[in-house]
Formats: C-alpha cells, sequence, structure tokens
C-alpha cells in the first residue's frame, strides 16, 4: 500500500472571500505504516484526513493510493470518526457487517468476517448488543471493527479517541497499537493530543497554521513493542516537547495575524 498527497490544497469559497483551509501538503503512508498528523487549530487536520477519504475534493494537487487517484469513498480506506457513527437501531453484529452488506458479501461470508473481526477486537460476547448498552469505548472498538472488516488498505481515523475519559482513551491507545500489529493495516490518524501521536505513531507530520501546510516531518525512532512506561523516557519527552514547541509557535502566529 501506498497512500501519496502531492503539492494538495483545499480552498472554501465563500460571501466573504476565499479561505485556503491547505495549501501544498506532500506526504505518504507506506504499507503496515501508523501515521499520525498533528497542528494546532486551524491547520485543517480534518480536512485533510475528508480529502483522502474522498468525502471532499481538493481544489489542486493529486491524492492517490497505489497509483490509483482518490475520486470518492472506496473500500480501499476505512473511516473512524470520533464520535462513533454507530446506528443505535443495529445490533453491534449488524453495525459491523453493514459495509460488507453494501458491497454484496453472502450471509455467509458476512457472518464468517463479522465473527472473526469482533474477536479482533475483543466483542465476540456483545454481538447482539445494541450501542446504548456499551460503554464509548467499547463503541469505538465496534467502529474500528466495522471499518476493518472491509479489510481497506489503509485506515482513516480522525480524533477517533478525543471523546474518551483520560483511562479509556489510554486502554485504547494501547488497544489500537495491539490490532495495528496484528493486523498490518496501515493507518493514518489525525490527533491534536502529541503525547497520544508519539506513543503511536512511527512517523509524524507536523502541520502549520492558516494555511495548513507540512512544517516539520518526525520519524519516531522509538521500540515497535510500546507500553506506558515509554512516556518516562527521555526519547519519548524530547519527541513531545520538540513538537509541542513547533504547535505553541504556529498558535501564537495564529492569534498574532487574526
Amino acid at each position: 500500500m501506498h497512500l501519496e498527497l502531492q503539492n494538495v490544497s483545499k480552498a472554501f469559497y465563500t460571501k466573504k472571500g476565499t479561505i485556503l483551509a491547505l495549501k501544498d501538503i506532500n506526504l505518504h503512508v507506506e504499507t503496515g505504516e501508523l501515521v499520525c498528523v498533528v497542528g494546532a487549530s486551524g491547520s485543517g487536520k480534518s480536512t485533510l484526513l475528508r480529502l483522502v477519504a474522498g468525502l471532499d475534493f481538493p481544489t489542486a494537487g493529486v491524492i492517490e493510493v497505489d497509483g490509483a487517484p482518490v475520486i470518492g469513498p472506496g473500500p480501499d480506506r476505512g473511516m473512524v470518526f470520533q464520535h462513533y457513527t454507530l446506528y443505535p437501531w443495529m445490533t453491534v453484529k449488524k453495525n459491523v457487517a453493514f459495509g460488507l452488506r453494501l458491497q454484496g458479501f453472502s450471509k455467509a461470508e458476512r457472518a464468517e468476517r463479522v465473527a472473526e473481526y469482533l474477536n479482533v477486537v475483543g466483542l465476540s460476547k456483545f454481538a447482539g448488543a445494541y450501542p446504548k448498552e456499551l460503554s464509548g469505548g467499547m463503541k469505538q472498538r465496534v467502529a474500528i471493527a466495522r471499518a476493518l472488516v472491509c479489510e481497506p488498505k489503509i485506515l482513516l481515523m480522525d480524533e477517533p479517541f478525543g471523546a474518551l475519559d483520560v483511562q479509556t482513551k489510554e486502554s485504547m491507545q494501547q488497544f489500537l497499537l495491539k490490532i495495528w500489529q496484528r493486523t498490518g493495516t496501515s493507518i493514518m490518524m489525525i490527533t491534536h493530543d502529541v503525547a497520544e501521536a508519539v506513543f503511536l505513531s512511527q512517523r509524524i507530520y507536523v502541520l502549520t497554521t492558516h494555511p495548513g501546510t507540512v512544517r516539520e516531518e518526525f520519524k519516531i525512532d522509538l521500540p515497535l513493542q510500546r507500553t506506558y512506561k515509554i512516556k518516562t523516557t527521555s526519547g519519548f519527552q524530547a519527541y513531545q516537547e520538540d513538537i509541542s514547541e513547533i504547535i505553541r509557535e504556529e498558535a501564537a502566529l495564529s492569534l498574532e495575524a487574526a
């Protein structure tokens, strides 16, 4: 899998004039990578992910997955949002199977895949439950299973743990690393939490603000097997401080320009 963004820009046209949200974005994600994108408010992080998902279109530039241009949503890209977006009238099993049904999988094939991925996310016992019966972390695990069950080339995640309490968020971060290592799925994740990005990522892109463009790319040289003890190491803290300082600078520049 190779995701490539070349000179991608996005403008929004309003009655008050043109707003340039993204400018000349160049980035890539390779097979099996977990890459995070961070930046201050106004850096266009979520807009960027929507473009990759095919939910919106760039004003300029090219987005390709394995050489094929992104022209809309597709099964090669799974999407997980901050707010679970589960169908409340469907059971867990039916929520996870929804995309497979749209793609025309047979009932037997759907049942097999759903059982497999509910096992992967540790929710086999809750197959018949409804979203209202689940905790926030469990709902997000269902959303991840629903995205993974179609076996996309890359999983796109937009602040997936932003709505969770601190304890649940930490357990979900560890859970995501286990899923990533077990499935080998490429992941591109948007987050405002620098510590989360350093903990999860192999690489991090830091965006500027107004418009968003790639200011710096960090290769995270930490062990692949990560526990929360790694957050106390000098290497982890150095990455966190360096990235946070850039974001603070960008936020200050944004306020000056306002």
